[in-house]
């Protein structure tokens, strides 16, 4: 079936982008991050630390190889996703769509790495 392969491609290299893009804006707008990290209640020392996590999980995700590395990245973000969502709905903001869609994309992504060649 073809369609297993390109959900994979069009879910993986879509977050794949929103993580990138993300990371860049932890590293080159850090003021606007650390503002958006204390009305989330999140400690500012965090910020380098997941921008640097997000970029490894892309490249581990995007290579694909190293299986138990690969689940952890896939974890690791899922994880950075969820406690996203619940840190926007719990300060009312209404930011968690994107978080949402993240999961939803990630999850497609997870579902379907096995049909791919690696």
């Amino acid at each position: 079936m073809r369609f297993k392969p390109t959900l994979y491609w069009g879910s993986t290299l879509l977050i794949s982008f929103m993580m990138l893009a993300s990371a860049g804006k932890y590293f080159f707008n850090y003021d606007e991050v650390t503002h958006e990290f204390i009305a989330l209640g999140y400690p500012v020392y965090l910020i380098y630390y997941i921008a640097t996590a997000k970029i490894l999980a892309v490249l581990v995700i995007l290579n694909n190889q190293m299986k138990r590395l690969v689940e952890w990245a896939y974890a690791g973000l899922f994880f950075d996703f969820i406690l996203a969502t619940i840190a926007h709905l719990y300060i009312q903001d209404g930011e968690y769509i994107g978080s949402i869609f993240a999961v939803i994309l990630l999850l497609t992504s997870y579902l379907y790495k096995d049909h791919v060649r690696s």
